[in-house]
């Protein structure tokens, strides 16, 4: 049972409708089969690899695209070249699609593709202007503080 009712949520938040397009898009558009299988690794602070087992594809056979917050991975291959009779056939060499959505600032660096495996590197680069920064306290007068001060004379009561 894969379902997930965000509708508490929707009523009591503000400012997070993207995440919740997200969860929506990622329950509605996974494949069942999780064909190809892949393994996303944390490779440093703010670098990922995803490696895809895609055995039986040739590099021109596999599509690598990012649009938007998404990545899409497909692979087609050529049924003109099957021309064998298979007695039995476990290696499957249907064609896929894998979306990914990456979050804000995640970039794709690059894909190689070497023993059947296709890795793609990703990076996220907050922009300085994202990242949080320390601001200085200055000890003493104010910036545009000026001594324009009056004191009100005050009698002690006794």
């Amino acid at each position: 049972m894969r379902t997930l009712n965000v509708d508490p949520f929707w009523r009591t938040t503000i400012g997070f409708d993207r995440l919740f397009d997200m969860m929506d898009e990622s329950l509605r558009f996974e494949p069942q089969d999780n064909y190809p299988p892949c393994n996303i690794v944390r490779t440093g602070e703010d670098a990922y690899r995803i490696t895809l087992a895609v055995a039986g594809f040739k590099p021109e056979q596999v599509n690598v695209t990012v649009h938007q917050n998404t990545l899409v991975i497909s692979g087609q291959v050529n049924q003109k070249q099957d021309q064998v009779e298979y007695v039995h056939r476990g290696i499957a060499a249907r064609p896929f699609e894998r979306r990914f959505s990456l979050a804000d600032f995640v970039e794709v660096k690059q894909a190689s593709f070497e023993d059947g495996l296709l890795q793609i590197e990703l990076e996220r680069k907050v922009p300085e202007s994202m990242k949080p920064r320390k601001i200085d306290i200055n000890v003493g007068k104010a910036v545009g503080h000026t001594d324009n001060v009056k004191t009100i004379d005050h009698t002690k009561v006794a």
